[in-house]
């Protein structure tokens, strides 16, 4: 069975909200654009980032692969929002070989 066909038997069992997460990160990966995502040229080495903060893409999933929950990652930090962390996991599903790289760069550093 193919992928396509997989999801296409998971349609139906998804909720409106699911359906729809599912659409933002499929627009996203096609088209490149992540909103709440940006780099720039002397921020935080030019790595992805939330918008608005210095807080980079590579330290939240690493933060989420050492076992911290999103709950603990917005206590953490207090400017970001669900919708932040969303954006960022996105960023991640469709740049998994750069975000990997910057958290192994940060960790030999």
């Amino acid at each position: 069975m193919s992928t396509l066909q997989k999801i296409e038997l998971l349609l139906p069992k998804m909720t409106r909200e699911e359906k729809a997460l599912l659409l933002q990160w499929m627009v996203s990966e096609l088209s490149g654009v992540f909103p709440g995502i940006e780099k720039t040229p002397g921020v935080c080495g030019g790595d992805a980032r939330i918008t608005r903060t210095r807080i980079p893409v590579w330290s939240l999933v690493s933060s989420q692969k050492s076992g911290m929950s999103d709950q603990e990652l917005l206590s953490q930090y207090s400017t970001l929002t669900a919708d932040d962390l969303r954006n960022a996991w996105n960023y991640y599903r469709a740049n998994r070989e750069e975000v990997e790289n910057q958290i192994h760069e940060n960790e030999v550093a």
